[in-house]
């Protein structure tokens, strides 16, 4: 038990729950609270979550930030680390790699997660992994951590495959991290961010949108991609109304809601 006096695991800890919980603030309390009147027209599914939607969503996350920092302590701390492809020298793989690098992790964490995602649907696998996540049908910002411990193992493992298939570098990771967490706050957030049409237009159409995920959280079932819909759109799992209420949701005015 000596890694608990480690003043690192401390370290990595805040940096995991400060992420969470400054991204997942702002996000709340510009939509859920300074705007939460005026933009309320706006939001995909027009009511709120009741506050204790909010406090189990803080709940699990605060457990989803315990078993990130683990993990990451794990695998970059302990003698684990030298069989891994952590580099720190940045002149051996230059600047171009470095920034292809966060590219290809967002690649490989986007497949990562849509098969895992859509495993976890599996009827057997759903009540024990992934129920907890979809408790928020109306998720805010606070759900972007809200897994079950199980899950939350399943989601950190991103981070274990890329340690080991490719050179990265730890500032590389601390910014591929922070775009996720950037983008699963967005996610949840209940409000759509991106322009009209984006849906439809060449480049949109392969690009993840809250309106997308919001879906998800309310039936269940299809759009299973994180960052892109390359995966939902090759395998046919994109819901069939995904365009239709993405219009809604960016054609709504203050009447249209009256």
């Amino acid at each position: 038990m000596q890694w608990l006096t480690d003043g690192r695991i401390h370290v990595l800890f805040l940096v995991v729950l400060l992420r969470y919980l400054i991204l997942a603030f702002i996000a709340f309390s510009i939509f859920y609270g300074i705007k939460r009147k005026a933009w309320a027209h706006k939001k995909i599914q027009p009511r709120f979550p009741q506050n204790r939607d909010y406090l189990r969503e803080i709940f699990y996350s605060l457990i989803t930030s315990v078993i990130f920092t683990a993990i990451g302590y794990g695998l970059f701390m302990t003698p684990v680390r030298p069989y891994t492809q952590l580099y720190t020298r940045w002149e051996d793989f230059g600047t171009g790699y470095f920034i292809v690098s966060i590219l290809i992790m967002l690649v490989v964490h986007d497949t990562y997660f849509y098969w895992t995602h859509r495993l976890m649907h599996h009827p057997k696998l759903f009540p024990v992994f992934h129920k907890v996540h979809h408790l928020s049908v109306n998720p805010s910002p606070w759900a972007a951590f809200a897994f079950h411990p199980l899950e939350a193992m399943i989601e950190a493992g991103i981070i274990v495959v890329i340690a080991f298939i490719m050179p990265v570098h730890p500032l590389a990771i601390a910014l591929f991290l922070l775009i996720m967490m950037i983008y699963n706050v967005y996610g949840h957030i209940g409000y759509e961010l991106y322009p009209k049409g984006f849906s439809r237009s060449r480049l949109g159409r392969w690009i993840n949108t809250s309106v997308n995920h919001n879906q998800h959280h309310h039936y269940f079932t299809g759009n299973y991609g994180l960052y892109f819909l390359w995966w939902d759109r090759w395998m046919g799992t994109i819901r069939p109304d995904y365009d239709l209420q993405f219009d809604e949701a960016k054609n709504r005015t203050v009447q249209s809601t009256n």
